[in-house]
C-alpha cells in the first residue's frame, strides 16, 4: 500500500486563496472564512501576514503574536531534537528531523525558509525514496505559490532520479504532478497522456481530489486526443465511468461531442466554463483559450461530414442563432483555423479541405531542395 503523503503545503488553502482573488464573487465569503480557519488551525503566522497585505486586511496583532509564539515553541523543540540526533543518534534520525523542520516551515506558509530547509534535508538524506519525497514537497510548494520555475526545476530533478530506480508509487505520483504542471502551462496533450496513464493508479490526493483529477483528465483529453482515442481511453474507461455521473455537466460534455449532439455540447461547455474552469486555479488562466479551441473542434467535426451545409442547419445543430454562427465561423476562418468558406448570398457553408496528397508532394519538394543544397555544399568542401 502506498504511503500517505502529507498535505503540506495545503493545496486546498491555495485554491481558496485563488477563489478569494480571482474566483466568482459568490465564492469570496466562504473562501475567506476557510482561509482564516486554516491559518488559525496551523498557526500560519507568515502566511497570515502575506494574505493580509495581499487582500488589504487589518492585521489582528493579538492573533499574529500568539501564532508566532506557537511557531517559535515548535521550532525550539525541533532544534533540540536535531541537536540530540546529531550528538547521539544516526543519519536516519538527523534526516527525519531536518525533514520535520522543513515541513513545519511549509505548514505555516514560510516559502523561503521551507525551501531552504528542504534543500538542507535533501543534502543530508541518502535514501532515494525520501529524496524524491522532498522534491515532491518542493513541487507542491511551487504549486501553492504559483511558482512554475520551482515546479519545473524539481520535476526535472525528480524525473532524473526516478530513472535511477524510483518505485512504482513515486513514478505514478510524478506523472500526476507533471500532468498538473503541464495543464498550468497549457500543454493539454502532454497532460492528457499522463493523466490517462495514471487513471487506475491515482493516489495523489495531496494535490487534488480524485473527482478533480478525473475532470482534468476528461477536459484535457477531449481537447487533445483523436475522436477514436477519446472513446477507447476515456469514455470506456472504468475509472472515469465510476465518478463521471457525480461531476456536474461532465458526462453530457464528454458524450455529446463524441455522439455529435452539438447543441447539448455547447450547453455543457458553457456550464463547465462557469462551474469548473473559472473556479480552478489550474484552468482559470486558460479557460478562454480552452473554450475557443473546443468550439473550433466541434465546428470542424461537424464540417468533416459535409461538402456544404446551410447556415440555418448548422445553427440548429449547435442550438444558436444564424448570426452567432456567422460571426463565430468568420472569426475562425479568417484566422485559418477552419477549412471552409461562407457563401452569404445563398446562406451556405462550403468546406475546402486541404488536399493531403498535394501537401505531401509540396513537403517532398521542400525536403528534396534541402537535400540538394546539402549535397552541393558537401561537394564544394570535397573539391577544395
Amino acid at each position: 500500500m502506498a504511503e500517505e503523503v502529507p498535505k503540506i503545503p495545503s493545496i486546498e488553502l491555495s485554491q481558496n486563496r485563488f477563489l478569494l482573488t480571482s474566483g466568482p464573487k459568490e465564492t469570496h465569503a466562504q473562501a475567506k472564512e476557510a482561509i482564516l480557519q486554516k491559518i488559525k488551525e496551523d498557526n500560519m503566522a507568515p502566511f497570515y501576514e502575506l494574505i493580509c497585505e495581499e487582500q488589504g486586511w487589518t492585521v489582528d496583532t493579538e492573533l499574529l503574536n500568539k501564532m508566532k509564539a506557537e511557531n517559535e515553541e515548535v521550532l525550539k523543540k525541533l532544534d533540540e531534537k536535531l541537536k540530540d540526533a546529531e550528538e547521539n543518534l544516526g543519519e536516519t534520525e538527523i534526516s527525519d528531523t531536518l525533514l520535520a523542520r522543513a515541513e513545519h516551515f511549509a505548514k505555516i506558509g514560510d516559502k523561503e525558509k521551507s525551501l531552504t530547509a528542504y534543500r538542507v534535508a535533501f543534502e543530508k538524506t541518502v535514501a532515494l525514496g525520501t529524496r524524491l519525497d522532498i522534491l515532491f514537497a518542493n513541487i507542491r510548494t511551487g504549486f501553492f505559490y504559483r511558482d512554475n520555475d520551482c515546479v519545473s526545476r524539481n520535476i526535472e530533478k525528480a524525473r532524473a532520479m526516478i530513472e535511477e530506480g524510483g518505485d512504482w508509487d513515486r513514478r505514478n505520483r510524478l506523472k500526476v504532478y507533471e500532468g498538473a504542471y503541464l495543464m498550468t502551462i497549457r500543454d493539454f496533450k502532454g497532460a492528457a497522456d499522463l493523466f490517462i496513464a495514471t487513471l487506475s493508479t491515482f493516489t495523489s490526493v495531496e494535490i487534488m481530489e480524485y473527482k478533480d483529477f478525473v475532470t482534468y483528465a476528461v477536459l484535457s483529453s477531449v481537447l487533445a486526443l483523436k475522436r477514436v482515442d477519446i472513446k477507447n481511453k476515456v469514455i470506456d474507461s472504468p475509472e472515469v465511468l465510476e465518478v463521471l455521473h457525480e461531476i456536474p455537466h461532465l458526462e453530457d460534455y464528454l458524450r455529446s461531442l463524441y455522439a455529435g449532439d452539438y447543441a447539448k455540447f455547447f450547453v455543457s461547455l458553457a456550464a463547465l466554463e462557469t462551474s469548473a474552469m473559472k473556479r480552478s486555479w489550474v484552468l482559470f488562466p486558460h479557460y478562454r483559450y480552452y473554450v475557443r479551441e473546443m468550439r473550433i473542434r466541434a465546428y470542424a467535426q461537424l464540417l468533416e461530414s459535409y461538402r456544404s451545409l446551410t447556415m440555418q442547419s448548422m445553427a440548429h445543430s449547435f442550438g444558436v442563432s444564424e448570426q452567432f454562427i456567422d460571426k463565430d465561423l468568420s472569426k475562425f476562418i479568417s484566422a485559418g483555423r477552419l477549412n471552409c468558406v461562407i457563401d452569404k448570398v445563398n446562406g451556405i457553408v462550403e468546406t475546402n479541405r486541404p488536399d493531403a496528397k498535394n501537401a505531401q508532394y509540396q513537403q517532398a519538394i521542400k525536403q528534396g531542395d534541402i537535400l540538394l543544397n546539402r549535397v552541393q555544399k558537401l561537394s564544394r568542401v570535397i573539391n577544395v
